[in-house]
């Protein structure tokens, strides 16, 4: 596969996620928390897989490098403020995490590439994910006391998150 083709295929699958969004919004909504819980997953790979043909191709299209980071937070946030407004995490923490998140995006906006992320920037990604993860892990999947030690270990894991995320936006603004 030639470079124009691996930035296609990382434009793709950044699209898809993007798209993943709003069944994922819906599932939780509906209840159906085994669904919202793979797509959450599909998204997390789809993000991993980008960014690997992104690098194979010796750098991302500028619009991928736009569009990655925006379908990031839709997949991340929707079940963030989904978990807070059911009580799972405090709301003052995730609107600390929304202020975060449009202010960097601003900021990687005013860039010409986009902005590339940082590696506390990708840990933080990484950590979230793996916190929503554990934090919609079904009620089905296993006995209660295991699917309740994993939310609890999905709730300890965000707080790492928030202050990567946190110590990447002092770092981003620092270069401006």
């Amino acid at each position: 596969m030639n470079a124009a083709q691996c930035r296609r295929l990382a434009d793709g699958l950044t699209v898809g996620r993007a798209v993943i969004g709003l069944p994922l919004i819906v599932a939780l909504a509906a209840g159906w928390n085994a669904l919202a819980w793979w797509l959450l997953l599909l998204g997390g790979f789809s993000d991993a897989a980008d960014g690997w043909l992104a690098r194979r191709a010796g750098g991302g299209s500028v619009w991928g490098a736009r569009l990655d980071p925006l379908t990031d937070k839709i997949l991340i946030l929707a079940p963030l403020l989904w978990l807070g407004a059911a009580g799972s995490l405090p709301l003052w923490a995730i609107w600390l995490l929304l202020a975060r998140e449009l202010l960097i995006s601003g900021w990687r906006a005013g860039q010409g590439s986009g902005g590339p992320a940082s590696w506390s920037g990708k840990a933080k990604t990484i950590l979230q994910f793996l916190s929503l993860l554990l934090l919609l892990w079904p009620q089905g999947w296993g006995p209660a006391a295991v699917v309740g030690a994993l939310h609890g270990v999905g709730f300890w894991l965000f707080w790492p998150s928030l202050l990567l995320a946190l110590s990447s936006a002092w770092g981003y603004l620092r270069k401006a």
